[in-house]
């Protein structure tokens, strides 16, 4: 057929992009296919379309967030190595380029790793529990220049942290902040729950939608920004939002898509529902920041527990969007959704699985499918992301 396709030198043995020898319109096809075996009958059922998959353009670089475990090597565990964890373990695999990443991001992480050599800070020994340098993330904005790096070490305590931050600064000046982030547990979880800065802003901004976003070392913003407009567009488009109607925005982790609803439509209030605290405080700005906190409120509270509660108190909203993790969402929150009698539901995935599973559940509460949106949100992988709208009569 003469598609292109892509190579890459540890493609086997990182195992991140599994499909990169496969021709990205097969990746599509695939995608498409799989979302039409699991939710084409309830489509066909409720009469719903099952729209054509949106994928990229180009599927490089498309990555703006990175990241790096690090481990000892050599003699005396002196070496910092990087890159990649191979498939299947935790056997770290060099990386010079990244084929899917933001150009200039991993040779970022690269000299993390070889300044901490220089300057003897010891990587972590998993096993060992030992050892300072953890992970490093580094973000990019997609629509602004800003660069923020999060060191993650095993304690406080960063020996020669200013010789450390002024080399990573002098080699890479499109650095806009240097933060540590402390994790001190024995966990495959990459972030902990203590930051403090180490230089410049401990925040970046982006743009999305033409809202702007400040985004923390912690917070939670999709990694592939030009497909989280197309995802946000999609899942906005058939909603017909309109002035004075409630919309509730679950999981809202720094606010993105009740921010940029609101700024879309003049008197639309908007309902944000975040339990992380450092989440909440950055809706919150990220609110203000957009001149539309009049209309925009941020409860700090379990999603399920706050709409039970609210459903209690008689409150009732037009719409609730909700784009849980991938375990997907829970009959108790489903429970608590439909109480709040919204006439329609955006459910945003990124697991058709769960998703066809919870879908099923909101049937059953009276809801009907309406459209389903596929997008390409992680190109040379399984994974697919999509939108699920879903209404009911009166």
């Amino acid at each position: 057929m003469g598609y292109r396709t892509y190579t890459c030198p540890i493609a086997k043995s990182c195992g991140g992009c599994e499909w990169l020898a496969v021709p990205y319109p097969i990746q599509l096809e695939r995608k498409q296919r799989q979302v039409e075996e699991l939710l084409g009958q309830m489509a066909r059922q409720d009469g719903a379309r099952i729209d054509p998959i949106a994928g990229m353009a180009d599927p490089r670089a498309f990555r703006f967030k990175a990241a790096t475990p690090f481990a000892p090597g050599g003699k005396g565990g002196r070496r910092v190595r990087s890159g990649f964890y191979a498939a299947g373990s935790h056997r770290i695999v060099a990386c010079e380029r990244c084929l899917v990443e933001k150009e200039g991001l991993r040779a970022l992480l690269n000299d993390v790793a070889a300044i901490a050599q220089r300057l003897g800070i010891a990587a972590y020994d998993e096993d060992a529990h030992a050892g300072l340098l953890r992970h490093a993330i580094a973000r990019a904005g997609f629509a602004t220049d800003d660069v923020l790096l999060t060191l993650v070490t095993r304690e406080q305590r960063l020996p020669r942290a200013d010789e450390l931050v002024d080399a990573l600064v002098t080699a890479h000046p499109e650095l806009t902040g240097i933060v540590q982030n402390i994790n001190g547990k024995r966990t495959n979880a990459m972030l902990g729950g203590t930051c403090r800065i180490l230089w410049g802003s401990p925040i970046m901004h982006d743009a999305l939608l033409g809202c702007v976003f400040a985004i923390s070392s912690t917070s939670f913003y999709q990694t592939n920004p030009a497909q989280t407009e197309v995802l946000y567009r999609l899942a906005l488009e058939g909603v017909e939002l309109a002035a004075g109607q409630r919309v509730l925005d679950a999981y809202c982790g720094c606010g993105t898509i009740g921010i940029c609803a609101a700024a879309q439509v003049d008197g639309l209030h908007v309902v944000g529902v975040e339990r992380d605290a450092g989440g909440v405080a950055m809706a919150r700005d990220n609110a203000r920041a957009n001149a539309v906190e009049g209309r925009v409120r941020i409860e700090r509270a379990d999603a399920t527990v706050w709409m039970a509660r609210a459903a209690r108190d008689g409150q009732r909203f037009d719409t609730v969007i909700l784009d849980p993790p991938r375990a997907g969402s829970t009959p108790e929150f489903i429970n608590a959704c439909a109480a709040l009698s919204p006439n329609r539901v955006v459910y945003v995935s990124c697991n058709v699985a769960t998703q066809a599973r919870d879908l099923a559940l909101f049937r059953k509460k009276g809801y009907r499918l309406e459209r389903v949106s596929p997008v390409d949100m992680f190109p040379h992988t399984k994974h697919v992301e999509t939108v699920a709208l879903m209404s009911r009569d009166g």
